[in-house]
């Protein structure tokens, strides 16, 4: 079945793709979550005139690259966020809206495709590299900030994400003990217990050796 994503959807593509994906997929997943929509003719058609729109405002010679790259050095992108006490995000920062981003405060438009990062998980600093035309790249400083707070400093943040490694190995520690002692059990139970060894057939009684015949008495005469 073919759907037009409405948001990113990591695995699977970026918002505005056609995609094609299993039915079931689609309609317990992807669609009662407005992920994405039916690719209906007329959707696709729209979908392709916006597309064409869009190309005419990219970079389309090297010298028109160049100058949006000396634009987007000087640039940095701000996103307020959820996030946990550890600077896990509750969501993501994605390529399709870091796009949306330069063209809200910059009115550049960038292929979302390169957009060279995947998405973003936890708050910190980035350098985002974008593609801009061939041989023509730029990093574009990126802010993820915790909502309603301000970023904290880098060692602030390396200590967090330690944090939260720690707790994840810790969390992992009984499970994988919990696997091991299972593992025990299943191979104790594989082994025979004193008592139940397998009877064994008891060996034949040897056969009793045939009587001696009688010895004929000496002739005596």
């Amino acid at each position: 079945m073919e759907v037009i994503l409405l948001n990113d959807v990591e695995t699977l593509g970026l918002r505005g793709e056609v995609v094609n994906v299993a039915r079931g997929y689609a309609r317990n997943f992807l669609l009662p979550r407005r992920l994405a929509e039916p690719a209906t003719p007329a959707k696709v058609a729209e979908l392709r005139k916006r597309d064409e729109h869009r190309a005419r405002n990219e970079a389309r010679t090297a010298d028109q690259a160049h100058e949006i790259a000396a634009i987007l050095e000087k640039t940095v992108l701000r996103f307020e966020v959820k996030a946990g006490p550890t600077g896990s995000l509750f969501g993501s920062v994605t390529p399709t809206q870091i796009a949306d981003e330069l063209w809200r405060t910059r009115k550049v438009r960038v292929d979302r495709r390169k957009i060279g990062i995947d998405t973003i998980k936890r708050i910190g600093r980035y350098d985002v590299p974008i593609e801009l035309f061939q041989d023509v790249r730029v990093d574009v400083n990126t802010l993820v900030v915790p909502e309603g707070g301000e970023l904290p400093s880098d060692d602030e943040l390396a200590a967090m994400e330690a944090e939260e490694r720690g707790e994840q190995e810790a969390a992992a520690t009984p499970a994988a003990g919990e696997a091991e002692l299972e593992a025990v059990l299943a191979a104790e139970a594989t082994e025979v217990a004193p008592g139940d060894e397998p009877e064994q057939e008891p060996e034949p009684e040897p056969e009793a050796a045939a009587p001696a015949e009688p010895e004929a008495p000496e002739d005596t005469a």
